[in-house]
């Protein structure tokens, strides 16, 4: 059951993306600007707690 919901899941987001590039790319575009930019943010934060941590903790 929960393989088929997967499934349906990934082939809903596949359609939804390619509908969204062929109506309107600029949108399609930022969509993927964001997403970018939300993945830098997440490694940047990761980074700075991997250097706060292997200095010891200290500020």
């Amino acid at each position: 059951m929960a393989v088929n919901a997967k499934k349906i899941a990934v082939y809903v987001l596949v359609v939804f993306a390619l509908y969204v590039i062929i109506t309107d790319p600029a949108k399609a575009a930022d969509y993927v600007q964001i997403g970018f930019e939300g993945i830098s943010d997440a490694a940047k934060a990761i980074g700075e707690f991997m250097t706060w941590a292997a200095n010891g903790g200290k500020s």
